[in-house]
């Protein structure tokens, strides 16, 4: 991508990452874009715990597929006005009149299969409560250990973990939750520790030691 002008170049490490003109390092995917690189900076990779806010993970996962994730966290404002907060008992209750509603929504992704899968996916939320809620299920796929990337190119995309998390989820009644997306999941929450040796993010979720 061409440098802004009057912008200083970026220096590229050894790993592939970039140096930014503040002097942090970061991947590529999250050095020149301002909301990816805030996202990056202070959410992505850090412990999320609570039903509501996986449930809303893995749904902006299913929405994503296909797609830029900075196209859905320029929506998630939009979509989550639209998912009423992403809350699994309001949307275990949407009917075809919240499905047509949402389906010409122009802020969000009008996509039918994957609004419908987000319906199907609150209503199995809402029946795992049964059984220690989606949340705890998640987290039990936590690896022994977390890659250590030295290299852009060295970071994984899917893991044994995270295809016996796609099945686990597939079958408890979950639906678009592959083992890449939710290899992506665990990233996003902090489950596994994906950054880069050289970042500066690298060992701050508090899930696992600093290097």
């Amino acid at each position: 991508m061409p440098e802004e002008p009057g912008q200083a170049p970026f220096t590229a490490t050894a790993s592939g990452a970039l140096v930014c003109e503040d002097g942090l390092v970061r991947p590529p995917w999250a050095a020149r874009d301002p909301l990816l690189r805030a996202y990056y900076d202070t959410e992505w990779g850090m412990p999320v715990r609570d039903e509501r806010g996986v449930f809303e993970r893995i749904s902006l996962e299913a929405f994503q597929a296909g797609l830029s994730w900075a196209t859905i966290l320029r929506k998630r404002p939009a979509f989550r006005a639209a998912f009423d907060d992403f809350d699994p008992d309001t949307v275990a209750e949407y009917g075809e009149d919240d499905v047509e509603r949402l389906l010409g929504d122009a802020s969000i992704v009008r996509n039918g299969r994957k609004i419908r899968a987000t319906v199907r996916n609150a209503r199995a939320a809402v029946a795992l409560r049964a059984e220690g809620g989606l949340a705890d299920l998640v987290w039990s796929f936590r690896p022994g250990r977390t890659p250590a990337p030295a290299r852009v190119e060295d970071v994984p995309t899917v893991s044994p973990e995270s295809a016996a998390l796609a099945g686990a989820l597939r079958r408890a009644g979950f639906t678009f939750t592959g083992p890449t997306g939710m290899f992506a999941l665990m990233e996003a929450i902090g489950i596994v520790d994906t950054h880069l040796v050289d970042s500066h993010r690298r060992g701050t979720s508090g899930v696992w030691a600093r290097p």
